[in-house]
């Protein structure tokens, strides 16, 4: 057969599904207006569809859905459903604001789990394909019909799912790799032979949607890519259910540094991928290991003696790609005490950040706090600066100040103060160590007893003993998880400023969650049933 236009095509479509696939990795929970800073920033970036979430999942996935329909102007924006009715319409109510949008339904088609999750027969299941693909045309001509675990389904009865949900109306066709099983070798052959066996193929674009529990999501992506898809469904970091999905950053600068042998296209700009990253990690908590490829610390770091020496001499010695090209700064910034306003907003831009005057003087004045404690400021100083106060402006909780006793003669007391809803107050508390005397402090003030802290993270943003820390802090309570987030010079201080920030995401989800909260949901969703289960949201 010949072969169809979109195969000859060497455009390759980026479907991010960070905002979905990615926030279901537990502790990767975003708030609404998080999503909303992600969405802007993967539409600024160039990516193709934006799947922003699981409408039917929760009246939270619902609202934040639809709030990036009408937020997003470029990229289309997908909502995920089963395929069931309700999950449709309800997709369909969270999207139907975007400029351009999309229902991606999925259904298992592997012995398995046709088997033991959907206790279906493959009849069953080829009956649901052609029913859900079917009443979802009717509301948009831009339909995704995806084979949950369709790596591990037999060739004939996946032929034959493909060339019924085409017919029935799909215009794109997902076959993921689920749960990380595929070989290059083997993925690759899914997508040959359904484009040999399957007749109407040609009426659909094919797309690769891999996890990375062999750690070959990225290879198994590109592999699928070379046997005729085009389209990449990815995340930022490669976040995602168990081992991630294959990472944003990885698969497109592959192609941008391989066009030998990958000659394909995208519309990602490359230079927006260090602050994404960076924005991401800095939201869920989600520190980047420093080898990991392209946004690591060490991605272009350089320890050997005989490794530095190339680079002197050509960096491409040892460097397959700039750090320019993925917007990374390396070099010190010549700014310090004695730098002027001008000179930091300068910066700001370079760095990609677009505040206005009065973020940018709130920042100018943090920066010179900082000078003052640190004698060289780094790009990354800077970053973390700037993304540690994004978005803190509404919190009802702020932190103010802090005095610490520590040491081995003891005890051990914090002394804190905050703002909390307007209102100046104070506490004073002994602990077992200085971070547990602050927790208790911050515990006096606002009293969350049902509430335990399950992770404290502390890693430094540069180098040298006077680096900024970077403080992570996870809280649960009644098996809902938040993340927050601090910086500061002072790792004490960065502690106390990252377990506020979890305690204003946690009244944040109390508030969402409380019976008489205010409902700001179409009439739609009054329909809607409740949240689904672990199993039921995990999808392909």
């Amino acid at each position: 057969m010949s072969a169809p236009d979109h195969i000859i095509s060497d455009q390759i479509i980026i479907f991010d599904t960070t905002l979905r696939d990615g926030e279901q990795s537990p502790g990767c929970s975003m708030n609404l207006e998080e999503k909303l800073r992600m969405a802007h920033l993967l539409d600024d970036m160039g990516v193709d569809v934006i799947e922003a979430g699981f409408p039917i999942a929760s009246r939270g996935d619902f609202e934040a859905v639809e709030a990036i329909s009408k937020a997003v102007k470029n990229a289309t924006i997908a909502g995920l459903c089963r395929a069931v009715k309700r999950d449709i319409e309800a997709s369909f109510e969270a999207i139907k604001c975007a400029p351009k949008r999309r229902i991606h339904t999925f259904i298992s088609t592997s012995p398995l789990h046709m088997k033991y999750k959907l206790q279906m027969s493959p009849e069953a299941v080829l009956a649901a394909i052609a029913d859900s693909v079917e009443f979802a045309r009717q509301f948009t001509d831009d339909v995704e019909w995806s084979a949950e675990d369709g790596s591990r389904t037999e060739d004939d009865f996946l032929a034959r799912a493909v060339e019924i949900a085409i017919k029935s109306g799909a215009t794109t066709i997902n076959i993921p790799d689920t749960v990380g099983y595929a070989m290059p070798a083997d993925y690759a052959a899914k997508f040959t032979m359904l484009r040999n066996r399957v007749p109407n193929i040609d009426r659909a674009i094919l797309s690769v949607h891999c996890h990375n529990d062999l750690g070959l999501a990225v290879a198994n992506s590109l592999a699928g890519v070379a046997a005729g898809a085009r389209q990449i469904e990815c995340t930022v970091n490669g976040i995602g259910e168990r081992a991630g999905n294959a990472a944003l950053e990885e698969v497109v600068m592959a192609m941008r540094t391989r066009p030998d042998a990958m000659p394909f296209k995208n519309h990602i700009k490359t230079e927006m991928i260090t602050k994404i990253s960076r924005t991401l990690s800095s939201i869920t908590g989600f520190v980047v290991q420093p080898n990991k490829a392209i946004v690591g610390a060490n991605a272009f770091a350089h320890e050997s003696g005989i490794h530095q020496d190339g680079m002197l001499k050509n960096a491409q010695t040892y460097e397959i790609m700039t750090p320019e090209s993925v917007g990374l700064h390396r070099s010190s910034l010549v700014l310090g005490k004695h730098s002027g306003r001008h000179a930091f907003k300068t910066r700001l831009q370079d760095l990609g950040y677009g505040l206005s005057e009065e973020e940018i003087e709130d920042a100018f004045q943090r920066f010179k706090d900082l000078a003052d404690k640190k004698k060289t400021i780094y790009d990354e100083d800077i970053i973390a600066l700037v993304e540690d106060e994004t978005g803190r402006d509404k919190d009802n909780i702020k932190f103010l100040s802090l005095l610490v006793q520590a040491g081995t003669r003891g005890p051990q007391i914090a002394t804190i103060e905050m703002d909390v809803d307007g209102t100046r107050q104070t506490a004073m508390c002994e602990g077992n160590g200085p971070v547990d005397a602050i927790f208790k402090a911050i515990r006096m003030i606002i009293p969350h007893e049902e509430a335990c802290l399950q992770l404290y993270q502390v890693h430094a943003v540069t180098g040298g003993t006077d680096a900024q820390a970077e403080v992570s802090v996870k809280i649960e309570e009644h098996e809902k998880q938040v993340v927050g987030q601090g910086t500061d010079a002072d790792t004490l201080v960065a502690s106390a400023k990252a377990y506020i920030h979890a305690l204003n995401k946690l009244m944040d989800k109390r508030q969402r969650t409380a019976p008489n909260a205010t409902d700001s949901t179409t009439e739609s969703m009054a329909s809607v049933e409740p949240s689904l289960t672990a199993q039921e949201r995990v999808g392909p």
